[in-house]
């Protein structure tokens, strides 16, 4: 008996640790470690993302994000394979200065569960708001949303 639960306990664990998605909502680092745009810095953020209709303007086609999202999907090890319940997000943000074609910024974010896409989208308007405005430095703002945007969140929007 001890031995099927032992089994049980290492199956149970490895299955968690290489699914791609950690507890609580967030991307796997090594997975999707986020990056940046090359082309959006202090010195631009003037004439790139605090200008309306950048992100538009830059977005991937969905042509490509659709399809990175199902390799993605399987590379997570999501149980639930059906595209429709996932949205492939930007870790960091477009409006912060985010890669916008770079798998390392993107993941199949699911849409149900304790912290969405609903959620992070919130963020990152709070954000984009704060950079544009000069109230948060840009990289600070980037690094912050890569290393854990539900920290990030609860930081500047609050406890939901």
């Amino acid at each position: 008996m001890r031995t099927k639960i032992t089994k049980f306990a290492i199956c149970a664990f490895l299955a968690w640790s290489c699914s791609g998605l950690q507890a609580g909502g967030l991307p796997d680092p090594l997975v999707t470690p986020g990056a940046v745009n090359p082309d959006v810095n202090p010195d631009t953020m003037a004439s790139t993302i605090c200008v309306a209709g950048y992100t538009k303007a830059i977005r991937p086609p969905a042509k490509y994000t659709d399809r990175l999202k199902q390799q993605q999907i399987a590379l997570y090890g999501y149980a639930d394979r059906d595209p429709r319940h996932y949205e492939e997000d930007h870790l960091i943000a477009l409006s912060i200065g985010g890669a916008s074609a770079d798998a390392n910024n993107l993941w199949p974010q699911p849409r149900e569960g304790l912290w969405t896409a609903r959620e992070k989208d919130q963020l990152e308007g709070v954000l984009h708001r704060m950079v544009c405005a000069g109230q948060l430095p840009l990289r600070q703002a980037q690094q912050a949303m890569a290393k854990d945007w539900i920290a990030t969140y609860q930081r500047y929007v609050g406890d939901r």
